[in-house]
């Protein structure tokens, strides 16, 4: 069965749109912190579906809107901005139901050709949160009882390892991937062989850190992901 290829960003800006800028008057400098969005998240996941030739969907509007990455009826579904908004249900119409219409309505069209899809969403995590350091430079979140799901990010991981030895990569860190998100919620519509759902988490250190360490991580990300997935293997022949 050939693979797809899917690449999503769910927190990939800040941008309040005009209509609700009002909800946000004395919390512009939240906007900036990783509750705003994940710094860097959307220039990988640019650069993921350019190398896998994927299409690639993204949302530059702000997680304290609405929360691209939870579910109808999550605590967190929208923020302690948005919470109360009369303009709730309006914006779940017009920035969260036709984002993941689009994206499962993509899945299922890549389905119907007989291919399997491998979803990577791309995320990045606040170095301290809370007080504790979080201790790793990459985390690969799936779900453990989806069987392709784990043995991809075990074959991603060992490839960083093999390119990357001092990068710590771990798995399900810092969340787990079955835990509520974009993924969990497609792999209850999908069936575990005929979609894996990853979900990609960086550092935001290395963000900060910006220039050709940056660049060089993200690339090396990359790189491993191909030789996970068997692309450049495939290319050779």
């Amino acid at each position: 069965m050939a693979d797809y290829f899917l690449v999503t960003c769910e927190h990939g800006g800040n941008r309040i749109p005009r209509p609700y800028l009002k909800y946000f008057s004395g919390r512009e400098a939240l906007l900036q912190t990783h509750r705003g969005y994940d710094p860097g998240a959307l220039t990988t996941a640019r650069e993921l579906a350019r190398d896998l030739a994927a299409p690639l969907y993204y949302s530059t509007a702000s997680r304290l809107l609405i929360d691209l990455n939870r579910s109808i009826g999550h605590p967190r579904l929208y923020s302690e901005a948005t919470r109360n908004a009369a303009e709730r249900g309006e914006i779940l119409k017009r920035h969260y139901l036709p984002y993941r219409r689009r994206v499962e309505s993509d899945i299922e069209r890549a389905l119907d050709t007989g291919k399997r899809v491998i979803h990577i969403s791309s995320h990045s995590f606040t170095p301290q949160l809370d007080g504790k350091i979080r201790n790793a430079d990459i985390g690969l979140l799936y779900d453990p009882a989806r069987s392709e799901e784990a043995a991809l990010c075990k074959r991603w991981r060992a490839a960083l390892a093999a390119t990357a030895p001092g990068l710590k990569v771990r798995r399900n860190y810092p969340y787990t991937g079955k835990s509520d998100g974009l993924t969990a919620h497609l792999r209850r519509h999908f069936a575990p062989e005929d979609y894996l759902g990853i979900e990609l988490e960086i550092n935001q250190r290395h963000v900060f850190a910006g220039g050709r360490s940056w660049a060089k991580l993200r690339a090396t990300v990359i790189a491993a992901l191909d030789e996970s997935v068997g692309r450049r293997a495939r290319s050779a022949r």
